[in-house]
C-alpha cells in the first residue's frame, strides 16, 4: 500500500517544521484558501469521525505554494 496525499502532507509538515498558520499562508501564495479547521481534518487519523481525505487539488496547490515560499516568485522572462 502506497502513501496517500494525507501522508505526504503530514510528512512535509514535519520535515519542514511547518505550523498550520504557515501552511495556510503558503496556500494563499497561489490564491488557494484553506482554513485551519480543514487542515486539522486532514491531519487526523483515518479512523477519526472528522477525518477528511486530502484531494489532489489541495496537495497540488500546497506544493506550488511551497515552491514560491522556498524559492521566491518566478522572475519575469526577458524578451529576446
Amino acid at each position: 500500500m502506497g502513501l496517500t496525499n494525507n501522508d505526504i502532507l503530514k510528512k512535509l509538515r514535519v520535515a519542514l517544521k511547518l505550523r498550520d498558520d504557515e501552511i495556510v499562508k503558503i496556500c494563499s501564495l497561489v490564491d488557494f484558501k484553506v482554513s485551519k479547521s480543514e487542515l486539522g481534518a486532514l491531519f487526523r487519523s483515518e479512523d477519526h469521525p472528522k477525518y477528511m481525505e486530502c484531494g489532489d487539488q489541495i496537495l497540488r496547490n500546497f506544493l506550488n505554494g511551497l515552491v514560491i515560499h522556498l524559492r521566491g516568485p518566478m522572475p519575469p522572462k526577458k524578451p529576446k
